[in-house]
């Protein structure tokens, strides 16, 4: 079992021109769906022949250890070269040294480093004493101190929590980059024009070079979708938006248009030479995999 650095996966795949394609789970709260996710997700999802996937690190850290178990589960069970996410909610940075040791020792070789929301994603954000108060910090530490590839979140609408605007969110980015940073996963989006502006902006005014790979998720279900970006504040174009209202109430109908809006999104971001693509499956196969499929030509 060889697992390999990302950022080591995104300059191979860029040599050969072909995008670097990825998933990402969460762990699952029951047996029932890890069970799920392991005898029934994850083998169809590699047939698709992924480059690598991540698992997210619950609200405030939650499910710390489950993460860094079931990252190095996969990794174990599918050979498959998967990162840990690691937050700084909760964490003095003993803490967090002590999840770096062990992601070492069960053989992580990746992590994103993310500063995480609130605990019950309530109000904002607390440092903890002792800990780190922004996602440039925890890079640098993990720089200054383990040998993992890093990546980092970017914000092609501009994070949530930043009042001052796009542009000094992106220019926060880039400082996470030159703390250490080798590739940046974006948050979903819907409207290309948004990543592209922000990929330009990162590249162009900001001499970034590393890798940005787009987020996508397909759409399954409307009430899902307005859930989702009121939380991280993505937003959803006008017409897309009046195509979910007219199917509110048939989630099959909605999933179906999920997987077709996703392959044209996908296939323009391709056309436009991004690096890969990061799929956020929720835990499910069959959209990511109906998408997939339908972009073979670019692989």
């Amino acid at each position: 079992m060889h697992m390999e650095y990302i950022r080591d996966i995104h300059s191979h795949k860029a040599r050969s021109k072909k995008p670097a394609i990825s998933f990402e789970f969460f762990p699952p709260k029951t047996q029932k769906g890890e069970a799920v996710l392991f005898e029934k997700t994850l083998p169809a999802l590699l047939t698709m022949r992924p480059d690598y996937c991540s698992v997210t690190y619950g609200a405030g850290g939650s499910t710390k250890g489950k993460t860094l178990e079931m990252v190095s589960r996969i990794q174990d069970e599918f050979d498959l070269t998967c990162m840990s996410h690691l937050t700084c909610v909760n964490a003095t940075r003993e803490d967090i040294n002590s999840v770096l040791c062990e992601a070492h020792e069960r053989g992580i070789k990746n992590i994103l480093a993310l500063r995480g929301d609130p605990p019950g994603g309530g109000a904002d954000f607390e440092p903890t004493a002792g800990g780190f108060t922004y996602s440039m910090d925890l890079v640098r530490f993990i720089r200054a101190n383990h040998a993992f590839s890093i990546g980092v979140a970017g914000f092609p609408e501009g994070h949530i929590a930043c009042d001052e605007g796009q542009e000094v969110d992106w220019e926060r980015l880039k400082a996470k980059i030159d703390a250490g940073a080798d590739f940046v996963i974006t948050q979903l989006f819907f409207d290309n024009e948004d990543y592209l502006r922000f990929r330009d902006h990162m590249s162009k005014k900001l001499g970034m070079e590393k890798p940005i790979i787009p987020g996508i998720l397909p759409v399954i279900s409307t009430g899902q979708i307005k859930r989702f970006t009121s939380l991280c504040g993505a937003s959803i174009p006008e017409k897309m938006m009046q195509r979910l209202q007219s199917l509110a109430e048939d989630d099959a109908a909605a999933a179906a248009f999920g997987i077709e809006y996703a392959i044209e999104q996908c296939e323009q971001l391709l056309q436009e030479g991004v690096q890969g693509l990061h799929f956020y499956c929720l835990n499910k196969a069959h959209s990511t995999v109906q998408v997939v499929k339908a972009l073979e030509r670019f692989r």
